[in-house]
């Protein structure tokens, strides 16, 4: 027990130094959170680190107190009434015997011989006969959800549902910038929050990480420079406009994705963002609501 404090310390230095990288990682990879975002993503993951110190320190307590009980583990193990007992065999991966793992080893030879070639009767791995029954309780749940209560696509059916919204965002005048889509607002929270992202690492540098307007107007009131229709935004994101410093997403970012984007733009329609820049173009009201973050 002389060694636990130097176990323990290890523990938290090795907890903060993966506490640390994770917290970079999740930076670089999600956008810049809002200010009222802030507390409940510092709140989320204090309490993530405290549940993995907590953990951490169990375990390696645990470890300590295994390893100092151990001979007299060792005598309750050899006890015959224990060791054939299922949390006998647990007790024995505690001492050092894997037969819960690998199975019971009798090296019984059978009447079976070919060749030289001997049969021997042993157990199959224990983990082996579990997974094996894990996926049979499996193959019942999924015959009984997708074949019985009908209650999921099957492959082929999703497969056809994949391709009709495909063939939304593909028509023959997708590349004709003179003919305006016939799309309506996506409104699901997963598109708006793809939007979201999208917006964040494209068009943030010019629009502000709020849409209130930098070198390019504010998204976020009732004007607009090139209208304020979902069909509109989408066409403004996908051909730019030429002069004025919008690029044309349309080789970078997907169908789909720039109809994420115009849904989410048309999301931020009275939020207000602080240091929102002036209005610009004509006042237009977004002809249909879309789901709000």
């Amino acid at each position: 027990m002389r060694r636990l404090p130097y176990l323990l310390t290890g523990a938290g230095a090795l907890l903060l130094s993966a506490s640390a990288a994770l917290a970079q990682a999740a930076d670089a990879a999600t956008p810049t959170p809002t200010p009222a975002a802030e507390p409940k993503l510092l709140l989320f993951w204090f309490l993530v680190g405290v549940l993995a110190l907590v953990l951490l320190v169990f375990l390696v307590l645990f470890v300590a107190i295994v390893a100092q009980m151990r001979p007299q583990l060792r005598r309750v193990y050899e006890l015959p009434s224990v060791r054939r007992s299922w949390s006998g065999k647990v007790l024995g991966l505690l001492v050092g015997d894997p037969t819960l793992v690998r199975g019971e080893v009798r090296d019984e030879i059978l009447d079976h011989d070919y060749d030289g070639i001997h049969e021997f009767d042993n157990d199959l791995p224990p983990w082996w006969k579990y997974s094996f029954y894990v996926t049979i309780v499996f193959a019942i749940g999924y015959l009984g959800y997708y074949h019985v209560a009908q209650a999921g696509q099957l492959s082929q059916a999703e497969y056809e549902t994949e391709m009709q919204q495909a063939a939304l965002l593909v028509s023959p005048d997708a590349d004709d910038p003179n003919k305006l889509t016939t799309y309506e607002a996506l409104a699901s929270a997963a598109d708006i929050s793809s939007g979201k992202t999208l917006f964040a690492s494209n068009c943030a540098a010019c629009h502000g990480q709020n849409a209130e307007g930098k070198v390019g107007p504010n998204l976020t009131d009732e004007y607009w420079l090139h209208g304020g229709e979902v069909n509109h935004v989408y066409k403004t994101i996908k051909f730019g406009v030429q002069g004025k410093g919008m690029v044309a997403w349309k080789g970078k970012l997907s169908g789909k994705q720039i109809l994420q984007v115009s849904s989410y733009i048309l999301s931020l329609q009275g939020t207000k963002p602080a240091g929102a820049k002036e209005p610009q173009g004509e006042k237009e009201a977004p002809t249909k609501p879309v789901a709000k973050l």
